[in-house]
């Protein structure tokens, strides 16, 4: 894990949903040797991304664990609802607008949201100023006609 201040990068959905962006996010984590945290505030949508990662291809998964677990710490892909990091991830994932918390320890962290979703739009512009005000390391992410991923800011 880094000491600097991590790397901060908004992933704007356009074209593509969260089923359909996350896993490959994950995947490119995990490619890295890094250890994942996805942070939601709504217990709803961790049960919809534990079950999309069991089944999101026919031929894979994506190996994961939830917070509340006994495992927890030895997860490399872990779900939670709380500030805590207790996998020892280097990547944290934002995927509804909850609380980004303390930073130190990440080396990256996602800030995933929806575009088409104006409270989430709104969220995520208020989001980047304060970032942006504090000095944040930030990059700004968002989709092509094509659907690839093109660094706007």
């Amino acid at each position: 894990m880094s000491e600097a201040a991590p790397e901060i990068w908004f992933y704007h959905l356009e074209r593509s949903t969260l089923d359909q962006v996350l896993p490959g996010l994950l995947e490119k984590t995990r490619e890295r040797g890094w250890k994942a945290l996805v942070r939601a505030s709504d217990p709803r949508l961790l049960d919809d991304i534990d079950e999309r990662l069991w089944t999101y291809r026919d031929e894979s998964f994506l190996a994961h664990g939830r917070a509340t677990e006994a495992e927890a710490p030895r997860q490399p892909i872990l779900l939670t609802e709380t500030t805590e990091n207790p996998n020892a991830a280097q990547a944290l994932f934002i995927v509804d607008g909850s609380e980004l918390g303390d930073t130190k320890g990440f080396d990256r962290c996602f800030i995933i949201f929806d575009g088409r979703d104006e409270a989430a739009l709104t969220g995520a512009r208020v989001r980047w100023k304060a970032l942006k005000d504090q000095g944040g390391n930030l990059a700004y992410w968002k989709q092509s006609p094509e659907g690839r991923w093109e660094k706007a800011a």
